[in-house]
């Protein structure tokens, strides 16, 4: 109980570096923007065909492909591009608890607060589209037309057909909650390892890398700079389904049974191993790092 005290001591710390805190509020606002701006063509659709959506399907549409996440990802790097707070009283959790449970502090500061961005992202669809939408678990009238007719592609809504056919939309809406929870852990801890061994801005390019480099791995830009033919476009489409980070994040790039891509459990273990080695070089690098202490003369 003692340990569970000190962790959860080092997790209210961290949350209290939200109050009054310019780059939290602009990265909600910017949340609060972006699903807006989703949901609204969403709206606007279902308004124009005289259909009705379900209640998840703007946030589910929100996550909706690589580059969705991408942007998503852009504002994690900006909540969180402070970790692991070194500030004044960093040395003083540290001695008074070990390592460990400082790191693991921040292992938990990670998911509560990426998961209460995601309920806002949540809760900001669900306010723009819920006079336009039902509960029931079942996909709507207005996801059918957006995926099978390609209207999505034309108003960049990826309401596409892989995860209309192999889903229900509570229950992708959870999985995605659990991949983005994965994908930012691990982001999180490279940024906190790279901040505690080359420097804050080094902390802060890595997270971009780590971003970008997923979004670079698309099988159209593999297929473009190797001149792939067509043939090996599918073979290309698995190779980066296994091998960039936004795409293990993306609900629609797994195996549901008849492709070679990574299954939802697998998306899951390997962010589960990425996140423990991560949390294991970050409590190295905190064990390697040097607090600098100034003083005024007096």
């Amino acid at each position: 109980m003692r340990g569970a005290r000190q962790i959860l001591s080092v997790v209210g710390y961290n949350f209290r570096q939200w109050r009054r805190n310019p780059r939290v509020i602009v990265t909600f606002a910017l949340a609060f923007i972006l699903s807006f701006l989703l949901s609204d063509k969403a709206v606007n659709f279902a308004v124009e065909h005289g259909t009705t959506m379900q209640l998840a399907e703007p946030f589910i549409w929100t996550f909706g492909d690589s580059d969705s996440i991408l942007l998503v990802s852009l504002l994690l790097i900006l909540l969180f591009t402070d970790m692991p707070f070194l500030t004044s009283g960093t040395p003083f959790f540290l001695m008074r608890i070990s390592r460990k449970k400082w790191m693991a502090g921040q292992l938990v500061y990670t998911v509560l607060a990426t998961g209460l961005f995601l309920a806002f992202v949540l809760a900001s669809t669900v306010a723009v589209s819920v006079r336009q939408s039902y509960f029931g678990d079942m996909w709507s009238e207005t996801a059918a037309i957006l995926g099978y007719s390609g209207a999505g592609e034309a108003i960049a809504l990826p309401a596409l057909v892989k995860t209309l056919e192999m889903s229900f939309p509570y229950r992708c809406m959870v999985t995605i909650f659990g991949l983005m929870l994965g994908y930012a852990v691990v982001m999180v801890f490279i940024m906190m390892v790279f901040n505690l061994t080359r420097g804050h801005a080094a902390g802060i390019v890595s997270g971009f890398a780590f971003s970008v480099c997923g979004f670079l791995l698309k099988p159209d830009t593999i297929q473009a700079v190797l001149q792939l033919p067509d043939e090996l476009f599918y073979k290309a489409n698995v190779a980066v389904g296994w091998l960039s980070p936004l795409n293990q994040a993306t609900y629609h790039m797994h195996n549901f049974g008849y492709d070679l891509l990574p299954r939802l459990w697998q998306s899951f273990a390997i962010f589960g191993a990425l996140g423990l080695l991560g949390f294991l070089l970050a409590l190295w690098a905190i064990g390697k790092y040097n607090f600098v202490f100034t003083g005024t003369e007096g």
